[in-house]
């Protein structure tokens, strides 16, 4: 993993840090911005960028092995397995929907109308065409 991708917990979220972790972990490697071989950081330097206790992040890793998305060796590393990625038009268009649904859900907690959620998914999609736009996990 060269430039490793912003990976943020937020405090005030009611979802447990190691979820809000494994969550972004996952999708990055089910988009396959993590690529198969790639290795995540060392548990005690991810928990110190994230100011998060080492169990914390090692429990994430953990969910992230018994899933199948990583393989951790002692001495090796913790490395990214090879994922099927959805492969059908159906399948892609299910995830696309269940993305959609919680950033809608999110919108709504934050007391967005729907004019302004349409204007914030306006927003990212035209940010995302633009060259300089990285991908930040949620």
């Amino acid at each position: 993993m060269n430039a490793p991708p912003a990976l943020r917990v937020t405090t005030t979220d009611p979802t447990p840090p190691y979820e809000q972790l494994r969550r972004q972990l996952a999708e990055l490697i089910h988009s396959g911005v993590l690529a198969a071989d790639d290795r995540l950081p060392p548990l005690r330097q991810l928990a110190a960028d994230l100011g998060l206790a080492v169990g914390t992040v090692a429990r994430t890793y953990r969910e992230l092995e018994a899933a199948g998305l990583v393989a951790s060796r002692r001495g090796g590393g913790t490395r990214v397995q090879a994922v099927a990625r959805p492969s059908t038009d159906a399948q892609r268009e299910r995830d696309l929907r269940a993305h959609a649904e919680i950033f809608v859900r999110h919108a709504r907690l934050l007391g967005a109308t729907e004019d302004e959620l349409r204007a914030a998914l306006e927003s990212a999609v035209a940010a995302g065409r633009s060259p300089t736009a990285q991908a930040t996990p949620s």
